[in-house]
């Protein structure tokens, strides 16, 4: 595991960073950071999830046959990419050989590699991968964040670590949501975690709650303004999706795209 201040690239994190153990404590260091870098830093570094920390860091000591010589991040991810972002992409969690391996979520994994490969071709990405941190990668107008900001076994976070986490998103999505005009969420464990975040942040959220799907779009209005918003849903890059054809790079560039091209982005659709 990486230690805050080692010098790792993009890391948020100082020796002085204070640490999340439980719940309440990440509800309270989420709602009290200056800004979006101190609470990416603040991200980094938690530790309220037991079963998450005990895992993340094994998977860092065990690390696969294709990475033993490399070193492992082994923390939370942080979200990612510009500031002030005009296009929110949302995923579920860090791989536990890609994003808790690199640092960055959707980087060094096949996963990553689909999603920056379309981006690059919307022209949102400056590269067409992404295999580490300090790659020279950059986001024009987009941010990545994950719903579950640490790597879970068999990529199934529980509804505890959902919750204790979502203190995180919510409060990355405040710091983001005024100049947000779309959200594209990476599957329906994201499509259903943007929406609660964005009900908590001011936006008005239909009952009953729109249904993902590939292409699914649904246009959300904030509730003290004319600000609007269009939530995308496409299905996640997932090897599983991507080998048997059920997500084809069309399909992918497709949602993508019209996140895209609603927030306002060059080549958006």
């Amino acid at each position: 595991m990486i230690e805050p201040g080692s010098g790792w690239p993009d890391d948020p994190a100082t020796p002085q960073t204070p640490v999340a153990t439980s719940a309440a404590r990440v509800e309270q260091l989420a709602g009290s950071a200056a800004d979006v870098t101190e609470l990416c830093a603040r991200v980094s570094v938690c530790r309220a999830c037991p079963r998450l920390v005990a895992w993340r860091e094994k998977i860092a000591t065990d690390r696969r046959r294709a990475f033993a010589d490399q070193p492992y991040w082994g923390r939370p991810v942080p979200g990612w990419g510009a500031p002030d972002p005009r296009l929110l992409i949302v995923g579920l969690a860090p791989a536990a050989h890609g994003g808790n391996r690199t640092g960055r979520i959707f980087t060094g994994d096949r996963s990553g590699d689909w999603l920056f490969a379309s981006l690059h071709r919307l022209g949102v990405a400056v590269l067409p991968i992404s295999d580490h941190a300090g790659d020279g990668q950059r986001l024009l107008g987009a941010r990545m964040v994950a719903a579950v900001r640490c790597a879970p076994p068999d990529n199934k976070p529980t509804v505890t670590e959902r919750d204790t986490c979502q203190h995180w998103l919510r409060a990355e999505v405040a710091e983001v949501a005024a100049s947000v005009r779309a959200v594209a969420a990476l599957g329906s464990y994201a499509w259903q975690a943007a929406l609660r975040v964005l009900g908590q942040v001011g936006y008005r959220i239909p009952v009953p709650r729109p249904v993902f799907g590939h292409g699914a779009t649904f246009e959300l209005e904030r509730s003290w303004s004319d600000q609007r918003l269009l939530l995308v849903g496409s299905y996640h890059p997932s090897q599983q999706n991507t080998f048997t054809g059920r997500l084809t790079e069309p399909m992918l560039d497709a949602a993508l795209g019209r996140a895209a091209g609603y927030a306002g982005l060059p080549g958006g659709g």
